[in-house]
C-alpha cells in the first residue's frame, strides 16, 4: 500500500512525542529538497548542563543541575547528586590547635558520616581555597552498605596566633561512577564561598566573589565537558523510559538510528527509522527521505552531505 505524505507527516509527528524529535515543517524559512522532509534529531547533543550559583545564610556555592543541598549550617555544606550515589562536603571549624593534624581532621569528619572501613591515603601538597594559607589532599576509600566508595578530601588550614581555621572539602563517589566524577568533582567541591562573617565561627574566612573567580571558571569548564561527553547516557535512560510505556508504537512506527555527520563526526545524531536515508547541510538542516536516488544536491545552492548509519 502507497504511503501519502501526510500519513508519514502523522508518524513523525508521533515520533516527536515518543522520542523528542520533530519533523521540520520550515526550517530556518527554507523549503525541504525535493522527495524529502525535514527532520530533527531525536537529541540535542550540542547543549551541556551549565553550574548554577546559589546561596544558603552562610555560604554561596556552584549546583549542578538536578543536585540538591543536603545538610546546610554554619559550619557545614553538603550537595548530593540525583541519584544519591555521588556528594560534595564542606566542613569547617575554627579555634582548632595550631598543630592540628589535617589528615586527623578529615578522618574525624568523614567518620561522622558513619561509613566503613574508611582509608586515607598519604597527604599531598594541594591549592588551598581563598583565605587559607595552605591544603592536603587525600585520596579516600570506604564502603556503604558493602558498596565500594571513593574519592578525595582536601583540607584547608588557615594558621593564627594560638589556633587555626581547618575546613575540608570532599568530592565522594560510589566507586563505579569515581572516573567519571573525578575530572570535575573536587573541583566543585571547593566552589564554596563564605558569604556571612559568622561560617565556620570565624569571621572573614573564604570571603570571594565566587562568580569571577577563575577557580570556579575552571570547575565550570570541566563540568560542562562532562555533560557534553555524558549527553548520550541521558539519552539512552529516557528513551529505555519511553520504550517500556511505548512498546506498541514502537513496534508499529519504529524506533531511533544513530548516525554519523560528516561534518562533525564527534556528536552522533539520533534520528528516527521513519526514512532510510539521511542529509545534512553546514548549517545543521537534516533531511529524510526513503528514496536512494534523491540527490538532495541537484539544484540546492548548499551541500548536502548523506550520512552514514553509525556502527559500534
Amino acid at each position: 500500500m502507497k504511503t501519502s505524505n501526510a500519513q508519514l507527516n502523522s508518524a513523525v509527528t508521533i515520533l516527536a512525542v515518543l522520542f523528542g524529535c520533530t519533523a521540520l515543517q520550515d526550517a530556518g524559512a527554507q523549503s525541504a529538497p525535493q522527495g524529502m522532509v525535514f527532520v530533527t534529531p531525536a537529541t540535542n547533543a550540542g547543549v551541556a548542563q551549565a553550574l548554577t550559583i546559589a546561596s544558603t545564610p552562610y555560604f554561596s556555592y556552584a549546583l549542578p543541575q538536578g543536585w540538591r543541598v543536603g545538610e546546610s549550617g554554619q559550619f557545614a555544606l553538603t550537595l548530593v547528586a540525583p541519584d544519591s550515589k555521588a556528594l560534595t562536603v564542606m566542613v569547617g571549624n575554627a579555634g582548632m590547635p595550631p598543630n592540628a593534624s589535617p589528615g586527623q581532621y578529615a578522618y574525624q569528619k568523614l567518620s561522622a558520616m558513619r561509613v566503613q572501613n574508611l582509608q586515607l591515603g598519604e597527604g599531598q601538597q594541594a591549592r588551598p581555597i581563598t583565605g587559607f594559607q595552605y591544603a592536603v589532599a587525600f585520596e579516600v576509600r570506604y564502603s556503604v552498605n558493602g558498596v565500594p566508595c571513593q574519592g578525595v578530601a582536601i583540607v584547608h588550614v588557615a594558621p593564627s596566633y594560638g589556633a587555626s581555621v581547618m575546613a575540608m572539602t570532599a568530592a565522594l563517589s560510589q566507586a563505579s561512577q569515581w572516573p567519571g566524577y573525578s575530572t570535575w568533582l573536587p573541583l566543585l567541591a571547593q566552589q564554596v564561598a563564605a558569604t556571612n562573617g559568622g561560617a565556620f565561627g570565624a569571621r572573614g574566612v573564604m570571603q570571594q566573589n565566587l562568580q569571577n573567580s577563575v577557580a570556579y571558571g575552571e570547575a565550570a569548564a570541566r563540568y560542562r565537558d562532562w555533560s557534553q561527553r555524558n549527553w548520550r547516557g541521558v539519552t539512552d535512560q529516557r528513551n529505555a523510559s519511553v520504550d517500556s510505556r511505548n512498546n506498541q508504537f514502537r513496534e508499529n512506527l519504529g524506533a531511533v538510528q544513530t548516525y554519523v555527520n560528516p561534518y562533525d563526526k564527534r556528536a552522533p545524531v539520533e534520528l528516527p527509522t521513519t526514512y532510510q536515508y539521511y542529509w545534512v547541510n553546514p548549517q545543521g538542516n537534516y533531511a529524510g527521505t526513503n528514496d536512494p536516488s534523491v540527490n538532495p544536491n541537484l539544484g540546492s545552492a548548499v551541500e548536502w552531505r548523506r550520512m552514514p548509519v553509525r556502527r559500534p
